[in-house]
Parts: C-alpha cells; structure tokens; sequence
C-alpha cells in the first residue's frame, strides 16, 4: 500500500542547502572583513549575552568547527523536513530560542558559539518522537539517528573536552525532547471504518443485512424456482442455525 504521508518536495533539500549556505556565508563574512562575531555568541547570565540566543547558531570558531556542524545539519534538517514537515520550521525556531536560553542559564562564563546546540535538537527530537509515534518508518529513522550520532550523547556530560560547549548540548537535547511531548504525532494510519459503523447507515437498504431478520437469524429472501427445505437445528444448545439445502430436478445437492 502506499504511503502517502511521505511525500517529497523541492523543501526537503532547499532547507538544509539554505540554511547551511547561509553559515558558510557569515563564516566567510567574518573572515574576509576580519569581523569579530564571537561578541554576538551566549554569555550567560549577561543581559548582553542575550542576544547571543538568536546569533549564536550562526556564528563558527574555524573551517574544522564549521565544517563538522555543516554535515550532521544537513542530514538531520532534510529528515527532519521529509518526515515532519508540518513541524520543521516550528521545531527549529523554537529549538534554538529554548536551547539558547537553558544555555544562557547554566552555561560557563565564557562566550558559546556554534550550532551544534541545533543539532542536538534535532537528534533528540527525531529520536524521541519516532519511538513515540510506534509507526515503523519513524522508530526505523529513530535507530538510524542513533547508529550515526549515538556518540553524541557523551559531549553532553562535562569535563569530556573543556573546548566544547556541553552546556549547549545538554540545553538541544533537553529542547528538542520537550517538544515531542507539545508537538502531536501525526497519524499515519487510517482506522478502519465499516460500512455499518458509520452514521448514515441504513440497516434495511444494505443488501447483506435484509438476508437476516431482526433477531439476527438468516431469512432467505430470494424466490426462486427451486424447492427449498429448511433445516433447523440447535448449535450448542441454545444457538439457533438454520442451514439451506437446496434440490435441484436432478436431484444433486448444491
């Protein structure tokens, strides 16, 4: 059967191509004119470091540092906007405003920069919301996340690399499992709705309901040319079946 749900489109590569050029673009910015962008990064518990909840997403140390963020971003955006595309926009959005600020609460005294806190976000999301969800499709994706970035979830402990921000990790892992628990699961399977079970259903227009009386015993309503001998019998002692045999003129039993 096909799955219809699944559908892909031009967004599915335009949003992870968009926004992992536009972190190549300010990466370049900052490096062609000199400009110091670290200024715009989380300080925590600083009013100044506010800002650095929208920026710092956007903002890399060096190519190694971009270019090990652009890849996992890639993929998990374009997964992300494939399997949950009504949710995208919104779990990135609010992704990095939440991340962001549990970062700017918890975080050490230092500027945070980067967007691996994002992609936290979107491992946990994925991962979290697949299994909820219980369809196959997505708990497969879920075991995919983790074959490729299980090994993440080490740099969101302290003292594993003092170089990274593991408060920014632990703050995208907490975000993004928050909101599988706002965000439905979409169904994406259709229960099964007979013909009886629906309102406008008409027991005495069906043509299978007029065999069977009010009662629920069979009532042959054919008149045919053939004689007919009804047999009654009792099933189990109390359970009325009546069982129809009908002869032919030659004598065979259909």
């Amino acid at each position: 059967m096909k799955d219809n749900h699944f559908n892909f489109s031009t967004a599915v590569v335009g949003l992870p191509v968009l926004f992992v050029l536009f972190l190549w673009i300010i990466y370049w910015i900052q490096i062609r004119f000199d400009f110091d962008f670290y200024q715009y990064g989380i300080y925590p518990r600083e009013v100044s470091g506010l800002q650095g909840i929208l920026f710092s997403p956007f903002i890399h140390e060096n190519l190694g540092h971009l270019y090990n963020n652009s890849i996992p971003l890639f993929v998990l955006l374009a997964a992300l906007q494939f399997f949950y595309p009504k949710q995208s926009f919104s779990v990135i959005a609010y992704g990095i405003l939440f991340s962001g600020l549990i970062t700017w609460i918890i975080g050490r005294t230092n500027y945070h920069i980067g967007a691996s806190g994002l992609i936290y976000v979107l491992v946990s999301f994925i991962f979290f919301k697949g299994i909820q969800t219980k369809y196959y499709r997505l708990v497969a994706l879920s075991f995919a996340v983790v074959l490729l970035y299980g090994g993440m979830i080490w740099y969101v402990f302290p003292d594993v690399d003092a170089s990274i921000s593991w408060e920014g990790h632990l703050a995208g892992f907490i975000t993004g499992f928050v909101l599988t628990l706002f965000y439905k699961a979409p169904e994406y399977t259709k229960p099964i709705v007979y013909d009886w079970q629906k309102p406008d259903f008409i027991p005495e227009d069906d043509p299978f309901m007029k065999h069977f009386d009010e009662n629920g015993n069979f009532v042959n309503t054919e008149k045919t040319e053939e004689e007919s001998e009804i047999i009654s019998t009792y099933f189990n002692s109390d359970v009325l079946v009546n069982y129809t045999v009908t002869r032919t003129e030659s004598g065979d039993k259909n």
